[in-house]
């Protein structure tokens, strides 16, 4: 530009790097974000082989330093969480038409795997509503729990492992980017449809109903409801209101005193073992109040001979394994992750993939469904002081006992009590709050939400949460597509440059258009740069002439613009073309490594010249002042 003085920090136009440097680079940051190598750098080989253990097998970390005063808080944590396992394990079970007895084998095995190879400290794993529900819904549709119970386990256990398989390859392969899809939006509107339908469903048990549909929508329920009402049973509902009123008030007691935590937490306990007492007192089961019926004692069989892998059911198996699977991870990780932060402490997300994984595998081998980290038995074991893993431990060995010794005295447990158990959950998962903040804050995110919500609700589980998750798709391509884009003005009393519409006391710079990109510039939306630059210019062009200057430099501030692909290069090229018809001169600043890159390879450097490349806004307009004085200073020579 001229003669002017050379820039004080000059532009790098280093030569690109190598492709396998930028691969390297490329992968790294899609994969290992978090670089889980660095702690093996400059370490012996004896010391690196270590701590890879402890990396990948968690225990090894925490175990040598646990002590007696760490047990004093996991052993109450662990029979805390234990008392909710048994009812919640009866619960889901039945929700997933399966027997009790594989909803308590769920609660032994799989903590056990979780406390080997979990990342998280207060985590408690269990089975969960949704997934029960969704699984049930799903395997449905290819056999009848009622009239081939035997089938359906099987196929339950196969898409329990399929499900262990697809979590364990993403956390191996780290794709935990996946589960990112999943918005919290979506979560939010998925498990408050949910919560609808599985309460709708509840009414089976509170009316003590023996005909029902194994469909999930809001009108195939209560239709069944209607259609079956002369199977209604008074003396079962006002057991079912009696206890559904016992749970929310033991709630209510912990929201106005977190302190009572416990009270909420061993609640479904008293309501089983009262339910039981009541119905063996009461002789509930001749007075229309049905009862789980016979629970065998023992700890888990093997179940790994009833894997069924037919190919008549296959694709089914694995649509359900991997929607419950990511359905399953992102609650859990979220979950894990927002306890840890409350310690300050952090969460794995691609370990707790492995751990998930390992418990579903094992667990499909050894009689269990589906687990995860649930919300609310996760709550409970932070809120009784959890310090570690252990807790998992605890629990697990309580499950072994009362499977060994107890599990028969669970059998004249009403169904009632079950359901409204799950109904209490369920009413705590609609989270009314959340979905009218997401209303005042992003209407579309409310739009994504009320998706997921009426698509479960009245449509099924998984279309619902397609909808939802296409929805933020296509979000998130407008947002590639239409990125944002605003010229800078420079704030008053100050050496700044801002966006004029979000700083309106901004002043511009005469002769100058001083314009940023904010996101990378490709082909989806290379074309609407181009306009919306142009559309700029024109626009500058106007004021200019009103106030009788000319716009004479146009700087593009790239510090937003992490890639190009050569379709934006072209399309630079063309803006460049463009201005040099009114003689209006085009400038970069601070084009990042990558965009620079791209730059000098394709020669778009040599092609506009290295003097119109600035490592900042101040020195670019500082040479298009020089460039504006120069000019002027020629039209007064030649006039």
């Amino acid at each position: 530009m001229g003669t002017r003085n050379e820039p004080e920090h000059p532009v790098s136009f280093a030569p690109p790097r190598g492709f396998s440097t930028v691969l390297k680079s490329d992968l790294k940051e899609t994969f290992f974000p978090d670089d889980p190598f660095h702690q093996f750098k400059n370490e012996k080989p004896s010391r690196c082989a270590k701590k890879a253990i402890q990396y990948f097998v968690p225990i090894f970390e925490w175990l040598p330093k646990y002590n007696l005063r760490l047990l004093r808080y996991d052993l109450l944590a662990g029979i805390t969480i234990t008392s909710l396992a048994i009812p919640q394990g009866i619960s889901y079970a039945k929700l997933a038409f399966l027997p009790p007895i594989i909803g308590l084998y769920s609660s032994f095995v799989p903590p056990l795997i979780y406390a080997v190879f979990g990342n998280s400290k207060h985590i408690a794993v269990g089975t969960v509503a949704a997934c029960s529900l969704l699984l049930q819904s799903t395997l449905s549709d290819v056999v009848s729990p009622k009239d081939d119970p035997a089938l359906y386990i099987q196929l339950i256990f196969t898409t329990t492992f399929i499900t262990g398989i697809f979590q364990t390859a993403l956390g191996f392969l780290r794709l935990g980017i996946l589960v990112d899809f999943l918005s919290h939006s979506t979560i939010t509107g998925f498990m408050g449809g949910t919560a609808i339908i599985i309460c709708l469903q509840q009414l089976k048990g509170f009316f003590g109903m023996h005909h029902f549909t194994t469909k999930t929508d809001v009108i195939s329920v209560m239709h069944a409801i209607f259609e079956n009402r002369k199977e209604w049973r008074w003396q079962s509902a006002v057991v079912g209101v009696t206890f559904l009123c016992f749970l929310q008030t033991t709630r209510y007691v912990k929201k106005k005193n977190p302190k009572l935590f416990w009270v909420s937490a061993i609640a479904p306990m008293v309501t089983v073992v009262v339910g039981c007492l009541f119905a063996y007192f009461a002789h509930a089961e001749y007075h229309g109040i049905q009862i789980v019926g016979h629970l065998k004692k023992g700890i888990n069989p093997l179940s790994i001979n009833l894997l069924n892998f037919n190919s008549k059911y296959l694709p089914t198996l694995i649509k359900a394994g991997i929607t419950t699977g990511l359905i399953a991870m992102a609650e859990g990780i979220a979950i894990g992750r927002s306890f840890a932060i409350m310690n300050n402490e952090q969460v794995d997300g691609n370990k707790e993939m492995i751990a998930f994984g390992f418990m579903n595998i094992v667990g499909s081998f050894t009689s269990c469904y589906l687990t995860t980290g649930p919300f609310s038995k996760t709550a409970v074991n932070f809120n009784a002081g959890c310090k570690t893993a252990m807790s998992n431990v605890v629990m697990a060995i309580g499950m072994g006992l009362t499977l060994l010794f107890l599990a028969p005295l669970f059998s004249y447990t009403p169904l009632v009590a079950l359901s409204a158990i799950i109904m209490s959950a369920m009413l705590g998962l609609i989270n009314y709050e959340e979905a009218y903040h997401l209303f005042k804050v992003d209407k579309f995110d409310f739009i994504i939400c009320m998706t997921a919500f009426f698509g479960v609700a009245f449509i099924s589980m998984d279309v619902g949460i397609i909808l939802s998750v296409g929805l933020s798709l296509i979000r998130a391509l407008v947002y590639m597509a239409r990125p944002a884009t605003c010229k800078l003005g420079k704030v008053a009393s100050s050496s700044v440059y801002r966006d004029i519409e979000q700083y309106p006391d901004s002043t511009n710079i005469e002769g100058i258009l001083l314009l940023q990109l904010g996101s990378p510039i490709y082909f989806a939306n290379s074309t609407y740069i181009r306009e919306r630059i142009l559309r700029w210019i024109r626009e500058e062009q106007a004021v200019s002439n009103s106030e009788g200057s000319n716009l004479e430099n146009v700087l593009l501030d790239l510090t937003g613009v992490t890639s190009i692909d050569m379709t934006g290069i072209e399309t630079l090229t063309e803006i460049r073309k463009t201005l040099q018809a009114y003689d209006i001169k085009m400038a970069i600043i601070n084009p990042r490594i990558r965009v620079m890159e791209k730059m000098i390879a394709s020669k778009f450097v040599d092609t506009i010249g290295k003097e119109y490349f600035f490592l900042s806004i101040d020195e670019a307009i500082e040479a298009s002042r020089f460039l504006l004085r120069e000019s002027k200073l020629q039209i007064r020579c030649n006039s």
